[in-house]
C-alpha cells in the first residue's frame, strides 16, 4: 500500500506542484528567489559537506522558514553544548529562512531542501549522511521521510501541531498521511489537543507525546540577550509611556493610526514605535504619508531625534529587542490574515493587544483567556483598550504579570525534546 501512495504522490502530485511553483515564480519574487537558490544546490551542498562535516554525530534539522527555525535554535544550542562535536545540518524550504540563516554560527551546513523527488532525496542523504533527522512543526516532505525510513535513520517532529479540523484528516488525504507519519519515530506535539488529533490517524510506529513548545524557551533566551542591547537612548524614553506596534501590515495600520491620533490628544507624552512587518521603502513612505500632521522619525535617524512622538523602524532583526522598552505592545497580523508572534512581547511581562484574526495562535487565545492579551475588533476598541492600559497602572501591571507568567510556565520543552532525541544519538 505504501508503494501505491508513493507512486500517486511522486507521479500524480509532484509534477503539477512543480509546475505551479514555477508559474508562481513568474509573478512572485519570493518564489522566484527559492527557484534560483536551488539551481546549484547540490554543488554548494557538496562543497559545504567536504569543508565542514568532519567527525562527529550528524543531526539534520529541517524548517519551512525563518519563524519555524527559531523553534529549532534552543534545541541546537543545547545539543551543541551537551554533545560536542555534534554536527548540525540545517535545511529550509523558504528563501526567507535560508537567506537569513546562511551564517547561523551553530550550523555546520545550511542549505535549501531539494525538491521532493525520490532521486533528490537519495542524493541529499548520500551527501549529508545524517544519524538523525528533526523536522520542525509541520514541513514534512514524504519522499525525504520515506528515504530516511528506508535507511533506518530516526525521524522526530518537534513542536508538532494538528487541529481536529485539519484537511489532513479528510478521508483520502488521511490515508496518504498515515503512510507518511507512520515512517516517523517520534511526533512530539505542543499540546495534548494536538496529540489527540494525531491519534485519529491510528498510527502504529510513532511515539506521539505532548511535550510543549520550544518557542517559549527561545523567546526566554532571546529576551535575556535583548536586554543587553541599548537601541534607544534613555534621553528619548525619559518620562514617556511607550507603545510598540510590531509586525504591522497596512491593514493593522489602518486601525492603529486613528487610535494613535486620539491617544495623542489625551496624552501628548506617549511615544509610539511602529515596526512594519515589511519595511520596504514604499511601505515606509506610505506610512509617513499616513502620519501627516504627526511628527515622526525613522529609527536609522535617531541620532537626530528632536522629540518626535512616532519612531518608524526601518530595519529588521531588532523587533524583539524593542519590545523591552514597551509599556504595552500591539502585535500585527490580526487585521490581515493571522496574528504574528505574541510571545516575543509577552516574555517581558507587558500586556499584548491584537486584532480579531488570532485563532491561528493558541498562545494568543490562551493569553486573552488569562488576562494578558486583549483582542480588539476595530479602531475605536483599540483606542479604548490602549487608553485604559496606559492610564491605569494597576490594570497594566496585572495584565503584564499574567502575560509574563504564562511564558514562564511553558518554558522547558527543549529539555523534554532532547530526552527523546538523545536516545538515538
Amino acid at each position: 500500500m505504501k508503494s501505491f501512495w508513493q507512486f500517486v504522490y511522486t507521479y500524480g502530485v509532484l509534477p503539477p506542484l512543480w509546475l505551479v511553483i514555477h508559474l508562481l515564480g513568474l509573478v512572485k519574487r519570493k518564489v522566484r528567489r527559492g527557484i534560483r537558490g536551488r539551481r546549484r544546490l547540490f554543488a554548494l551542498l557538496e562543497s559545504q559537506v567536504a569543508r565542514n562535516l568532519s567527525s562527529g554525530t550528524r543531526v539534520w534539522f529541517h524548517a519551512s522558514s525563518l519563524g519555524e527555525f527559531e523553534q529549532a535554535k534552543p534545541i541546537i544550542a543545547e545539543l551543541k553544548r551537551r554533545r560536542p562535536p555534534v554536527r548540525v545540518i540545517v535545511t529550509f524550504f523558504s528563501p526567507s529562512g535560508y537567506e537569513h540563516s546562511r551564517r547561523y554560527p551553530l550550523a555546520d551546513v545550511v542549505s535549501y531542501l531539494p525538491f521532493d523527488t525520490p532521486r533528490n532525496a537519495r542524493r541529499f542523504l548520500d551527501l549529508t549522511t545524517p544519524d538523525c533527522a528533526v523536522i520542525i512543526r509541520y514541513d514534512v516532505w514524504p519522499n525525504h521521510v520515506w528515504e530516511l525510513r528506508r535507511r533506518g535513520i530516526p525521524i522526530l517532529i518537534a513542536n508538532a501541531t494538528m487541529r481536529m479540523t485539519s484537511r489532513r484528516l479528510l478521508p483520502l488525504v488521511r490515508q496518504f498521511h498515515v503512510h507518511v507519519y507512520d515512517a516517523i519515530n517520534n511526533i512530539l506535539t505542543v499540546s495534548p489537543n494536538d496529540a489527540e488529533a494525531f491519534a485519529l490517524f491510528n498510527l502504529h510506529t510513532p511515539v506521539v507525546e505532548p511535550i510543549g513548545d520550544t518557542r517559549y524557551d527561545q523567546v526566554s533566551i532571546r529576551s535575556v540577550e535583548a536586554k543587553k542591547r541599548h537601541l534607544i537612548a534613555e534621553s528619548i524614553l525619559h518620562n514617556k509611556k511607550v507603545i510598540v506596534a510590531g509586525s504591522s501590515w497596512p491593514e493593522d495600520e489602518a486601525v492603529l493610526l486613528p487610535a494613535l491620533r486620539k491617544l495623542r490628544e489625551s496624552d501628548p507624552n506617549l511615544l509610539f514605535i511602529i515596526a512594519p512587518h515589511e519595511p520596504t521603502l514604499e511601505h515606509l513612505e506610505e506610512l509617513e504619508a499616513d502620519l501627516q500632521g504627526i511628527a515622526n522619525i525613522r529609527f536609522s535617524a535617531l541620532n537626530d531625534y528632536c522629540g518626535e512622538p512616532v519612531i518608524i523602524v526601518d530595519s529588521i532583526g531588532i523587533l524583539m529587542a524593542l519590545y523591552r522598552y514597551a509599556h504595552v505592545a500591539y502585535i500585527g497580523g490580526g487585521f490581515k490574515q493571522n496574528v504574528h508572534n505574541v510571545l516575543e512581547a509577552a516574555v517581558y511581562g507587558i500586556p499584548v493587544v491584537y486584532g480579531p484574526r488570532h485563532k491561528n495562535s493558541q498562545e494568543a487565545v490562551t493569553l486573552a483567556q488569562r488576562g494578558g492579551g486583549f483582542v480588539v475588533e476595530n479602531a475605536a476598541a483599540l483606542h479604548e483598550t490602549l487608553r485604559l492600559l496606559i492610564s491605569n497602572d494597576q490594570l497594566r501591571m496585572q495584565a503584564g504579570s499574567a502575560a509574563g507568567e504564562f511564558v514562564r510556565q511553558n518554558v522547558g520543552a527543549t529539555e523534554r525534546f532532547l530526552m527523546h532525541l538523545e536516545r538515538y544519538l
